[in-house]
């Protein structure tokens, strides 16, 4: 008899691994598979083995199918698990049936238990019994889908974990109680808040009520694990209840929220005047510290976000690869997996719709971007506003995007509570023992519309009709203590009343206007922004260049990148009539930063070695390929530098760094675009984080934004950054952006914003050049790093000179500025004076007005931009240089006619397009 011939792949492994087993030891194996296995040898060449003549008959078809329903029921038993609460029936998979593979129940009992394997023979009399005990665990209200993770030993710790029931709770190891008493606290405030505040919207967690328990369990065995930090991210769904009962939000500040007690025009100022405008209730976070017990004293931090679903994942991402990594020290930066824990909630719907949630997972198993593994969330309330699961994805499962990222999803009914906590449990000691996401799809129901004022009814009648009559988790946990004797049924009912008498008394007792805390920003010290000293002495920069060009012995430069790099090393040599470009001159800046002890995380597309060939901060060896970072090997930094390319994504890759140096600001977090124009995919995370975070959620981002910018002929795309998308955005001192025009302006910059992260903190945006990295006209001298300082704005050297010549003002920035005085129409030109402005925003009245004033002729001021009328600065600027002229001068501009796209296709088209523009700028008639 030739068994092994009909077994194929795993099947055939199993078999031989028994009959290794009993070969080794008869007595290690049931007597049953013994009888089987007595005059049994496997063949290895497809031949029938020798068998002896009184050889017990086997019918191998029925023993392969027993074996094959046990491999699918473990792989695809989700498929038929009772996971709606609603009760929808699932959708099945013929597999999973005896029948596909031509066996009876009365079959499988005359299979010994050892053939299913697993923990699940231990405890079973025949195959029978083993194949109920796998449908019990994989087809019941708990569905396993891990059959696409690549690596076996986390798909045999998944089994191993799954059948033994090793983290399923029980009435003798766990609190039923004490979770009643949670689930009556998430049950009672919503609502309360139902009936106290009728039609205001909450986005109730009615439905997914388990959830909170879950994050509880989670949270607590991460403390045991001894993490230091949970960072929370969610959307409005359910989060008002995190708040309270995870993160220990004050009732009287949700209510006071509730209250909204801003109703006079007094409160009203006050309210402004703090120097920003807050959110709604339903997007706010909070820094909450869990201590007692045997569990470690850890941070758990809820982000806020807004309400663009998803566009916090990255963002939480990001805080967490922050909060894990140390920089003290010289060299790279060390991730420490193990201090810190996020977890995100998501939506069904936005999970599977947003192409964030994508870009999030991607960023897993990156250099730079591992945050040694996330729990995610799915609160599956099986609608997306009014559209059914059908309208929303093409997959079966909201969950089905992570399985390209090989990650584990375990689906769950929340109507049952052990099966919530066991997944719960199972989430956090996979990552414990893995590093490595694991995704919870939570899959509830929505006991209201979308908000409170919404009617789900219109759209989903047939649903809700079962909702109506659908009782609460709290009411049937509640039951089933009371069947099991666990609890009196009276004593369930008095938490009930006793929680809301509680909230009751708060709401009694309230005092609206003084129950609100809000995050007051302090304010900069007066001139914070002035006081920064850049300057770095001579020598200290030529200790810096000679570390920063030493190479290791044997290290094989590229011999085109050595005539590049070649300059570099006299570039300081003559402090008056050296030059140093623009490269040199942002690795001065960053080496200094990092001596003066202030870490720094440099990311972005092309970043190492720089779009244009220009940085190299990152050198390869020509002969081996090996890696070395010249700025990680400084022998007198104080700090760890962190610069690695990014992912080709915006969004994502831009929230991740939002995220990171909201954790950690004292870090200098710089991203760069590849071209400018690539940052529109950033515009979400621009609009919501990075203008708009210190007004909402008053925080204090200092993210330094990097985008290429310069009409060079290059066509609409990679022309232009959008800046006037910044400018249009800029208010409130939100943040500063700059255009500079040579080498020492972009260091001093670079330095003084390293200088404010603690005492004046604010995102920068440079639009930085393309062209001028290498235009000997925006290298500066080494005395300029010395003995300069940053400028917000410059005047003409040159006009100074003859100030009472000059007739025409104009003001520029970036390239504009280096076409202008490099062209001919300049030469003997003394009627015209060009002036910078290099600080865009906010624009100083105190340095452009000594500009206005100081030309006692003058006749008119100019605005020359490259961009059409419509982009570009002059929209922003216009009426703040209205109100500085004040009437004394005609103010124009010369650009680029109002256009839909940004630049020409043409680069010829281009060149008498921007010679153009330089002729009419010294054109006084």
């Amino acid at each position: 008899m030739n068994l092994l011939h009909d077994f194929h792949g795993p099947n055939a492994g199993y078999i031989l691994e028994l009959y290794e087993r009993y070969q080794q030891d008869p007595n290690s194996v049931d007597p049953e598979t013994r009888a089987y296995f007595k005059d049994w040898t496997p063949s290895t060449n497809g031949a029938p083995a020798a068998t002896a003549a009184m050889a017990p008959a086997i019918d191998t078809d029925k023993l392969v199918g027993t074996v094959n329903l046990a491999q699918a029921i473990r792989e695809y038993g989700h498929l038929a698990a009772q996971l709606d609460p609603l009760g929808t029936p699932p959708p099945g998979d013929s597999s999973l049936g005896e029948a596909y593979y031509n066996v009876t129940p009365d079959d499988l009992r005359q299979f010994p238990a050892s053939l299913i394997g697993g923990p699940v023979a231990e405890g079973s009399d025949n195959a029978l019994q083993a194949i109920e005990h796998l449908r019990q665990i994989y087809s019941s209200t708990i569905g396993y889908d891990y059959d696409h993770l690549r690596q076996i030993e986390e798909r045999n710790w998944l089994r191993q974990a799954a059948e033994s029931s090793r983290f399923r709770p029980s009435p003798e190891q766990d609190n039923y109680v004490g979770l009643l008493h949670q689930l009556t606290d998430v049950e009672v405030f919503e609502r309360f808040l139902h009936r106290t505040f009728p039609g205001k919207t909450r986005f109730s967690i009615e439905g997914l009520d388990m959830m909170v328990p879950m994050l509880n369990e989670i949270i607590w065995r991460a403390s045991k694990a001894k993490f230091q930090t949970i960072l929370l991210g969610m959307a409005h769904r359910g989060r008002l209840n995190v708040l309270t009962h995870v993160q220990n939000k004050d009732y009287a500040e949700i209510l006071a929220e509730f209250k909204d007690p801003l109703t006079s025009e007094n409160a009203l100022d006050q309210y402004l005047a703090k120097g920003w405008t807050g959110d709604v209730k339903y997007h706010k976070g909070v820094l909450h510290t869990l201590r007692g017990g045997e569990a470690n004293p850890l941070v758990v931090s809820m982000a806020p976000n807004p309400s663009h679903l998803e566009l916090v994942n990255p963002v939480i991402a990001g805080m967490a690869r922050a909060a894990g990594t140390k920089v003290d020290h010289p060299g790279p930066a060390d991730f420490m997996p193990g201090l810190s824990l996020p977890i995100i909630i998501h939506g069904d719907a936005s999970f599977s719709g947003q192409g964030i949630v994508a870009e999030t997972f991607n960023f897993r198993y990156l250099r730079g971007y591992d945050v040694g593994g996330t729990i995610h969330i799915i609160a599956n309330n099986q609608l997306g506003f009014t559209a059914d699961p059908d309208d929303s994805r093409s997959t079966l499962y909201a969950s089905d995007v992570a399985k390209g990222y090989k990650v584990p999803i375990v689906h769950v009914n929340a109507d049952d509570p052990e099966a919530c906590l066991e997944v719960a449990r199972l989430a956090i000691a996979y990552l414990l023992e893995f590093g490595k996401d694991f995704v919870i799809d939570l899959i509830g129901y929505r006991r209201y519309g979308h908000n409170e004022g919404d009617e789900p009814r219109f759209t989903q009648p047939l649903m809700y009709k079962k909702v109506d009559e659908h009782p609460t988790v709290r009411e049937q946990w509640a039951s089933k203590l009371v069947e099991n004797n666990l609890l009196e049924a009276e004593k369930a009912q008095a938490m009930v009343d006793s929680q809301f008498n509680k909230m009751q008394a708060i709401m009694n007792e309230l005092d609206p206007q003084e129950s609100i805390v809000e995050p007051e920003p302090e304010p900069p010290p007066p001139g914070a922004a002035k006081q920064a000293h850049t300057a770095v002495p001579i020598d200290r920069l030529r200790a810096l260049n000679k570390s920063l060009l030493a190479l290791p012995e044997g290290f094989s430069l590229h011999p085109r990148l050595q005539r590049i790099l070649k300059p570099r090393h006299s570039a300081l040599d003559d402090i008056d009539a050296g030059k140093v470009d623009w490269a040199t001159a942002e690795a001065l800046a960053l080496a200094s930063i990092l001596e003066d002890g202030i870490a720094i995380r440099m990311t972005g597309e092309d970043v190492e070695r720089g779009t244009f060939s220009h940085r190299h901060a990152v050198l390869h060896d020509a002969e081996t390929g090996k890696q070395y970072v010249p700025m990680q090997q400084i022998p007198q930094v104080k700090a760890a530098l962190e610069i690695v390319n990014s992912p080709l994504t915006e969004n994502g890759a831009v929230g991740f760094e939002y995220g990171y140096n909201i954790q950690e600001p004292d870090r200098l977090v710089i991203w760069e675009a590849q071209y400018g124009d690539f940052v529109n995919g950033a515009q979400p995370v621009i609009d919501e984080f990075i203008v708009s975070g210190r007004d909402k959620w008053g925080q204090t981002p200092s993210l330094v934004m990097l985008l290429p910018h310069g009409y060079e002929g290059a066509g609409p795309d990679h022309s232009t950054a959008r800046l006037e998308r910044f400018l249009q955005m800029a208010a409130d001192i939100n943040m500063r952006i700059a255009n500079c025009t040579t080498s020492a302006q972009y260091f001093h910059l670079l330095r003084r914003q390293a200088a404010l992260l603690k005492t004046d903190p604010l995102p920068l945006i440079i639009m930085t050049p393309k062209s001028l990295l290498r235009n000997p006209l925006a290298a500066s001298s080494p005395k300029d790093f010395v003995e300069g300082f940053w400028q917000p704005v410059i005047d003409d050297a040159r006009a100074q000179e003859s100030p009472d010549k000059v007739k025409r003002l104009v003001f520029c920035s970036g390239k504009m500025y280096v076409d202008l005085v490099s062209s001919d129409y300049r030469h003997n030109n003394e009627a015209v004076a060009i002036a910078r402005i290099e600080q865009l925003y906010p624009l100083l009245p105190e340095a452009v007005l000594p500009v206005l004033e100081g030309y006692p002729n003058l006749e008119e001021v100019m605005w020359v931009q490259e961009e059409p009328r419509n982009m570009g600065a002059w929209e922003a600027l216009r009426p703040q240089l209205s109100k500085l002229i004040n009437g004394r001068w005609p103010l124009s501009c010369i650009s680029r006619p109002r256009r839909a796209s940004p630049a020409e296709g043409s680069s010829a088209w281009h060149g008498v397009n921007q010679r153009e523009l330089v002729r009419l700028a010294f054109d006084l008639e």
